[in-house]
């Protein structure tokens, strides 16, 4: 079979082109393409498949890549044609067909079937072209210049079959011998007609005179209108605080199917929802903390129904439980400590009587050996965790370092560990079932599920156990000082060691997507800004404020040099210390001070060796408690010009940030100050930016290639401005929060929003609108009169009419989804605000750790029957065109 390939490519002089074939389980073949004229690159193939999939490369002289595509191309061939000869377009990953193509397009067209299409051997063209169409009563056809395309008639519009989700293809006989214009049309199976045609120049194609030939227009890039797009709507809210009839003490999985009906009465799309891995790293409500899994793979129980198992609660603690669950579901926050407790308790009782059973069944044995990867190594560090109370497997008495042959035996029948690692992982078992459950039921209503993903993972989990060679165990994953928070975050997180992920192709993090894409639709990245660098600190450290940004292109002496910057290394590196400063951090408790600092008899101090970092001296307080002493000498450890990094031999530098707002910089001369801001300025805006794309594009295209969930990335904060170029390369959906817009105004407007974007009013970091309301009146009242557009003086609180105003703000607008935590939706009508408006805020990131325990004061029962409520917000869904 004779395979001629055409692309249009405008290269420079000495750049060109190859076409690389892929074959699943073989290397790539790669075939050197030639220019021939205007732009048109072309090669010859011989193939002996039904179908192909294919990749173009920009090269140089060289060889080197330059540039390549980020998505594979696919072709089906038909048995009656030995001869094809195919049209290409470069394709971009950031056209539609690449990003919408996904889950989510699945589940609006659950009825779909694949159509065929017929090619004969009198036809000349197979049309096919790529273009996600959500709308159910749309489907694509094509027109153009001949005869034989409707020379541009609408009523003879050649309709095209969908072979696939998203790829339409029809093929015909074109027997003029002219040159063919045309364009594609959405037609509407309701009206009888075409509704509209792609916007931009038309395509064209050449005459084919070839009896033996089939000339293949593979297309791509529809050319949508706006209101032509996906366009959704949706609820944000943690499982854990959903709250229903059934539940004990918590939201659980089986409590979003009643959320995905409260969702289909009211038209909304999506439910998205926080991390969902376990995190049991105590049992205590510091647990709470979603975002330290101790597991990237397994599931919380606390989420699991205790009266959805496969085995039934024994008859004799039936009564026990009724009350426990009537006691934990009468509170008004959750008490992780009891539920978390209450749940175990019951699982082991059930897991203990049943055993035996539970050994037997098969589809338990095909879960374990379908994920013993995972499950084996979790199971263990489980047994492991209870057994040593804690999950710092550096203390543990045996098992310390993860040995596979030493710990697959605890799934030995004979090992004395057998039934506690059983009884873990029939939990994943069981929360597995009832989380796949619930996501069919989800389906099946036309809803969509959004996850979010952990930029981190928890220091003391299985997989820092497992695979410590793919974290960086000496440092701490953070985030630099924001509005949230003005010392900084510190996750208390390892970094992730790329270099080793990316030696066998980022293949831990394509299993974990393909774990995730077993639930979820869509996925929200959690701090993609890490994918391009990370805040990371030195175990040393407790603080953000002492990070600096990984990888980074930093500061060598050299540079010092070259500037004249007198650099001393005990005066720039080390926390500046004299009296004034002194008596400014302290005050009277100066005095108490001294004990952990030497005097340097010139005017300043330095602290003694045994004390000279945040976590020496966090540790020594940890013994002897001075609660007010502690944060201020650990605050005047942060006072610091440069941090350290050993790299490759030699010492490096990165300025401290904020470092003109430190007491050590303010005792420099004019000069060094004015020398070191600008080395300052150009170290954070100016000098990273090519560095921190060329990471992102060197992992995020092979992550994304691995999934078919729509991909949100969580970009707030401190955003390099190669950020958004990435995104949009890539199709990454990107985030709106109205509260923190990423340029120096207020408030972001929601009508400006393009469409890769998601829109929201607030978030689960944030407090919600209704308590932001009245922290800042100077604020509010700015944002009634210049962003509500209302006039006079702004009510005390918010009512539910300025609550609807904002909510409609975000709705009307081009972005793609539009998604509110529950709590929005609720503050719209004053029947249903929760009368204790502090308990609604789900986190604070300037606490941590926080307790996680917020759940809805209202059944999802009484939402979904109530009816008046219901219908209004489905109004604004339709209405705004978001159904």
């Amino acid at each position: 079979m004779k395979l001629y390939f055409n692309i249009g490519y405008s290269a420079k002089i000495g750049e060109g082109l190859h076409l690389l074939i892929i074959e699943e389980g073989a290397a790539a073949k790669t075939h050197k393409m030639f220019y021939t004229e205007n732009g048109l690159w072309k090669c010859e193939v011989d193939y002996f498949s039904k179908s192909i999939s294919y990749q173009y490369q920009l090269v140089d002289e060289k060889g080197n890549v330059l540039r390549e595509e980020f998505v594979s191309h696919h072709l089906s061939f038909p048995h009656n044609y030995k001869e094809f000869l195919i049209f290409d377009e470069w394709n971009n990953r950031n056209f539609p067909e690449n990003y919408l193509t996904n889950k989510i397009l699945y589940n609006k067209l659950n009825q779909f079937v694949p159509e065929k299409v017929t090619v004969l051997k009198k036809h000349t063209h197979l049309f096919r072209i790529e273009a996600p169409i959500y709308n159910p009563s749309w489907k694509i056809v094509v027109f153009g210049s001949t005869e034989s395309l409707g020379r541009w008639d609408y009523e003879k519009a050649i309709h095209l079959s969908q072979t696939d989700f998203g790829v339409w293809e029809a093929s015909i006989e074109i027997p003029e011998n002219e040159f063919i214009q045309y364009k594609y049309c959405i037609y509407d199976l309701n009206l009888g007609k075409v509704v509209d045609v792609e916007t931009g120049e038309n395509r064209f194609a050449i005459p084919n005179m070839q009896k033996d030939v089939l000339q293949i227009l593979s297309n791509h890039y529809f050319k949508f209108k706006s209101y032509q797009m996906y366009h959704d709507a949706g609820v944000a809210i943690p499982v854990f605080s959903l709250r229903s009839e059934d539940g004990f003490g918590v939201g659980e999985f089986t409590d979003m199917k009643k959320l995905a009906e409260w969702a289909k009465e009211t038209d909304l799309g999506i439910i998205q929802i926080l991390p969902i891995n376990d995190t049991t790293a105590n049992y205590s409500w510091t647990d709470s903390y979603p975002y330290a899994a101790v597991s990237v793979y397994a599931l919380h129980p606390q989420y699991i129904s205790l009266e959805n198992l496969d085995f039934s609660i024994p008859k004799d603690l039936v009564q026990e439980y009724q009350e426990e669950k009537t006691e934990l579901n009468t509170l008004d926050l959750i008490d992780y400590e009891k539920v978390i407790a209450g749940k175990w308790k019951y699982l082991k009782t059930i897991f203990n009587i049943e055993k035996e059973k539970i050994y037997k069944d098969r589809n338990f044995k095909k879960f374990i050996k379908d994920n013993e990867d995972w499950l084996i190594p979790y199971s263990a560090f489980c047994v492991l965790r209870d057994k040593y109370k804690t999950p710092n497997f550096n203390n543990w008495k045996t098992h310390k370092k993860y040995i596979a042959g030493k710990i697959s035996p605890f799934f030995s029948a004979k090992n004395k560990e057998y039934d506690n690692s059983m009884l873990h992982a029939w939990v994943q078992f069981q929360l597995h079932k009832q989380l796949k459950d619930a996501v069919d039921h989800i389906h099946n209503l036309g809803v969509s599920v959004k996850g979010d993903l952990p930029i981190g993972i928890y220091r003391y989990s299985v997989e820092a156990w497992a695979e410590p060679e793919l974290f960086g165990m000496d440092f701490q994953a953070g985030a630099p000082p924001d509005q949230f928070t003005e010392l900084g975050q510190n996750w208390e997180f390892p970094t992730y060691n790329w270099e080793a992920m990316k030696d066998d192709n980022y293949k831990w993090w394509k299993n974990r997507f393909k774990a995730l894409e077993q639930y979820f639709d869509a996925m929200r990245i959690d701090h993609i800004l890490g994918f391009f660098r990370i805040w990371r600190m030195p175990i040393s450290a407790t603080q953000g404020i002492l990070g600096y940004f990984y990888p980074a292109v930093p500061i060598v002496l050299e540079e010092f040099k070259a500037l004249n910057i007198p650099f001393n290394f005990g005066r720039y590196c080390k926390p500046f210390i004299n009296d004034q400063i002194l008596w400014n951090y302290l005050g009277e408790d100066s005095n108490k001070a001294l004990e952990f600092l030497i005097n340097n008899f010139d005017g300043t101090y330095s602290f003694r060796e045994e004390f000279d970092t945040q976590r020496k001296l966090s540790e020594y307080f940890k013994k002897y408690p001075q609660k007010s002493l502690e944060e201020k000498l650990i605050l005047l450890c942060a006072n610091v010009l440069f941090l350290t990094e050993e790299r490759d031999g030699k010492t490096v530098y990165h300025p401290r940030f904020k470092v003109y707002d430190t007491d050590s910089y303010n005792y420099l001369s004019d000069w060094e100050k004015n020398s070191i801001y600008d080395l300052y300025h150009d170290y954070f805006f100016r000098r990273q930016d090519y560095l921190w794309y060329e990471k992102a594009m060197e992992k995020l295209p092979v992550i994304l290639n691995s999934t078919k969930m729509l991909i949100c990335g969580e970009d707030l904060g401190m955003v390099p401005t190669c950020v958004p170029v990435v995104m949009d390369e890539l199709g990454i959906v990107a985030l709106k929060v109205q509260r923190m817009p990423s340029d120096a105004i207020p408030f972001y407007n929601p009508k400006y929003a393009s469409y890769m974007n998601v829109v929201t009013a607030s978030s689960h970091d944030s407090s919600t609108l209704r308590q932001w309301w009245t922290e800042n009146r100077e604020l509010t009242q700015t944002y009634f009169n210049k962003q509500l557009v209302q006039y006079g003086k702004a009510p005390e609180e918010l009512d539910a009419n300025l609550a609807e105003i904002i909510m409609k703000q975000h709705l009307y607008n081009d972005a793609m989804l539009a998604v509110f935590p529950l709590q929005e939706f609720l503050a719209t009508d004053k029947e249903l605000t929760n009368p204790k408006m502090d308990n609604e805020r789900i986190n604070d990131p300037s606490v941590f750790p926080h307790y996680w325990r917020y759940r809805m004061h209202l059944n999802l029962e009484g939402l979904i029957e109530n009816t008046h409520f219901n219908e209004k917000i489905s109004s604004w869904i339709k209405d705004s065109g978001r159904n």
